[in-house]
């Protein structure tokens, strides 16, 4: 089943359009999409009523308001060598603030936590960058991309949305050294990441996607502490 969203427009500057997880591969790697999965961003000005009320296809297809509203400049995350300007962390807050109740309440594995003190304690700056990379594009690919239609039926689609755009536009704004002075570092991150993989394989796949998503007020915790205003 497939869902429509309208969208607000208190000041809106453009809009959003892409397939989560699909694009975030080719943009983190420095390329477009095919055609059939590329994001698109449109100023709302140019776009007429008909297109503002978009479908969101069960693919994993979200829709939402993109705001480069003033106080975003000098706003950005520094995960070591890599920035990423022009996402604002109390967004994203506000955003799983939303679904933290719905989400945690349909969480019935109480005694696990994927995001263990092993996986982010103590990450060095060189480590981050490659961490966060790990971590934001497994919640993209094993987790956002199955919640659409959850979400939806959860009234929570909107947070939702914000949340999983926003995360691929720090991934795609992340470039991870590949050199091979680097290679002890992001085998240290690879570690940490396969601990967190690990133990959501442990889970059933549904019951994992909830966790993880859960858990994701302790991942924007970690997060902020590379968020420099």
């Amino acid at each position: 089943m497939c869902v429509s969203l309208r969208l607000a427009e208190a000041e809106p500057r453009s809009i959003i359009l892409g397939y989560v997880a699909h694009g975030a591969n080719s943009l983190a790697q420095g390329r477009l999409p095919p055609p059939s999965r590329i994001l698109l961003v449109l100023p709302l000005q140019q776009m007429n009523s008909s297109v503002r009320m978009a479908a969101v296809p069960c693919l994993g297809l979200t829709l939402f308001l993109w705001s480069q509203g003033p106080g975003v400049q000098g706003q950005e995350f520094q995960f070591g060598p890599c920035r990423v300007e022009g996402v604002v962390l109390q967004e994203l807050w506000e955003a799983f603030r939303a679904t933290k109740d719905i989400v945690q309440a349909q969480d019935n594995v109480k005694s696990v936590q994927l995001l263990q003190k092993e996986v982010l304690q103590n990450v060095s700056d060189a480590e981050s960058c490659h961490l966060i990379h790990a971590l934001l594009k497994f919640y993209l690919n094993a987790v956002f991309k199955n919640y659409p239609s959850k979400a939806a039926e959860s009234k929570i689609l909107k947070s939702f949305s914000t949340l999983a755009n926003n995360f691929i536009v720090i991934v795609s704004k992340l470039q991870p050294s590949q050199e091979n002075e680097m290679f002890s570092t992001s085998e240290s991150a690879r570690r940490r990441f396969l601990r967190f993989q690990r133990a959501f394989k442990k889970l059933d796949i549904e019951a994992a996607r909830i966790k993880a998503f859960g858990e994701v007020d302790i991942l924007l915790a970690w997060m902020e502490r590379f968020y420099r205003l």
